[in-house]
């Protein structure tokens, strides 16, 4: 199983995660990676890495999801703070495109759809069972719709957003290109809210 491990590089939380038993030339990897914006950074990831650099401000986080790319990528304002490697829903499980607010939090989750399968720190983005959560992380799609993210990065994430941080899921994103202020789609908030009617009764 591969677990990522997380290593402090500067004072202000620029970290690079690697999976257990990395090699001598991927741990010299993550020394390269550190050193680049971090914009340049996240475009050389390999499956199970992250960059993460936040200073801490208070402006909003956001989360852009490229499925094209097998990327997530965090900002606080229009700043990166983060981006790691993904892996989305593979051919018939496709993840649904569109912008989500985070809808529900839970560190220790387990499936009611797949055998109880752990979803840590699970992050719901629909109430049919679309969520950010740690996960294997080959590089390429292979999940039933979520987006499975390294264990660390899930951890860190967790940390930063509330309910309501904006997710936009698209497929022709760039990284590194200023996002958009993004706006939930109007399906979706509808269909989330008679979601959450219906489980108030």
């Amino acid at each position: 199983m591969m677990i990522g491990m997380m290593r402090p590089v500067t004072a202000i939380g620029l970290a690079v995660a690697l999976f257990a038993g990395a090699s001598p030339a991927l741990a010299a990897s993550a020394g390269a990676l550190a050193a680049m914006p971090i914009e340049q950074a996240a475009t050389e990831l390999s499956p199970n890495q992250f960059v993460w650099k936040d200073n801490g401000a208070s402006e909003p986080v956001s989360i852009v999801i490229s499925l094209l790319e097998q990327r997530a990528f965090v900002y606080r304002g229009a700043s990166m703070i983060a981006a790691t490697t993904i892996s989305s829903g593979k051919d018939g499980k496709d993840t649904p495109l569109g912008t989500y607010p985070i809808l529900q939090k839970n560190a220790v989750h387990k499936s009611s759809l797949y055998d109880d399968a752990s979803m840590p720190f699970m992050q719901r983005l629909t109430w049919d069972g679309i969520a950010i959560h740690a996960g294997r992380n080959p590089g390429f799609p292979a999940s039933h719709g979520c987006i499975r993210v390294p264990l660390g990065f899930a951890k860190q994430l967790f940390g930063v957003t509330t309910l309501g941080t904006t997710v936009t899921v698209t497929d022709d994103f760039e990284g590194g290109v200023e996002p958009e202020t993004p706006v939930a789609d109007q399906e979706t908030a509808v269909a989330n809210l008679r979601q959450s009617v219906s489980l108030d009764r």
